[in-house]
């Protein structure tokens, strides 16, 4: 596949042509949907994942081009993150254990991978003198703090394992850059959604969850009463994030950033956007509230806008359009 330059006024055309990029967790849903777009923007691009959660099939449309690489490691293991940060200028470190119920049910793993994993990172990185990493972190971090719009300054008690995890990778990213010199950009990522977001896992995020249940003509669980609300991120804007962390003054580097679009949606007008867009309509169910999942949930941006110049294209319905369209060609 030959590579397709991208727009002028895209950050990707900032780089220089030599650049190489490492993506951990390449084979996930936000990792590939990175991987897409370097490679398609001209840029060599290694993958480090062990496919514990990534799919082989989101990548191998790029197996025959001389710009993708593929290290199959670890990120438990200091070896393969070394051998994946040799030669790399810039780290996107997207890899991870999701899932807030995952977390809650195996806080060690979870632990291992998202802490020990980003800590041997940041070590080859600083290692191999990788230019600068980019890391995501999640708003989980913000616990129970009630306050809206969330701030970065502001934090609350973290509720679950997974939003320790990603709260400690901060401080880690912090201590670096202070300690070291690893320039380190952290990205609090809102409820990102787009192609390639499983539907099938038992920690489904809750876009993949309800588009299966209504393809399937099946009433899908809300958890809680569904006025619970969220900062849906469509991909496409987090894409932009990471590229343009990665070009950030270096006064940009040694803290984290929210990054969403900046508008809240309930759960039940989600899903009554997703009945309309796929012409279904079937009252869901509702459960339980879950354990560890926040109330409410909107970013303020203007901190990513000011340091990373960050200014988000898709609103959630530009994404959600997108979004259903290639369910409907791949799950339908």
């Amino acid at each position: 596949m030959a590579p397709v330059n991208p727009p002028s006024n895209s950050p990707s055309t900032a780089f220089s042509p030599d650049t190489r990029f490492l993506v951990t967790g390449g084979a996930g849903f936000i990792g590939s949907n990175l991987v897409d777009h370097l490679i398609e923007s001209g840029y060599a691009t290694r993958v480090l994942d062990n496919f514990s959660t990534g799919k082989e099939e989101n990548l191998t449309h790029h197996h025959q081009n001389p710009l993708f690489e593929l290290v199959r490691g670890d990120l438990r293991s200091p070896d393969d993150c070394a051998r994946a940060c040799q030669g790399i200028d810039y780290v996107l470190h997207q890899g991870a254990l999701g899932s807030v119920p995952r977390s809650v049910s195996d806080p060690r793993t979870t632990n291992d991978v998202n802490v020990g994993g980003t800590l041997n990172i940041f070590l080859a990185a600083r290692d191999a003198k990788v230019r600068r990493v980019v890391y995501a972190s999640s708003s989980s971090v913000y616990g129970d703090e009630p306050n809206l719009p969330k701030v970065e300054h502001r934090l609350g008690k973290v509720l679950s394992p997974y939003a320790l995890t990603k709260l400690t990778d901060e401080i880690y990213g912090e201590l670096f850059y202070s300690l070291y010199g690893l320039q380190t950009v952290g990205l609090r990522y809102f409820n990102v959604f787009g192609k390639r977001q499983d539907p099938h896992s038992v920690y489904a995020a809750v876009i993949p969850i309800f588009v299966k249940s209504l393809m399937s003509g099946n009433a899908p669980s809300i958890f809680g009463d569904g006025g619970q609300t969220r900062d849906f991120t469509y991909i496409n804007n987090v894409i932009e994030a990471n590229l343009l962390s990665a070009l950030a003054p270096e006064t940009a580097c040694g803290r984290a950033y929210n990054i969403s679009f900046g508008e809240n949606t309930s759960l039940l007008v989600l899903y009554d956007k997703l009945c309309t867009l796929l012409n279904r309509h079937v009252s869901p169910v509702f459960a339980p509230d879950r354990p560890g999942d926040i109330r409410h949930s909107l970013a303020d941006i203007s901190l990513a806008r000011e340091h990373l110049g960050y200014n988000p294209k898709f609103s959630i319905d530009d994404g959600l359009a997108r979004t259903i369209e290639w369910y409907v060609k791949h799950l339908g």
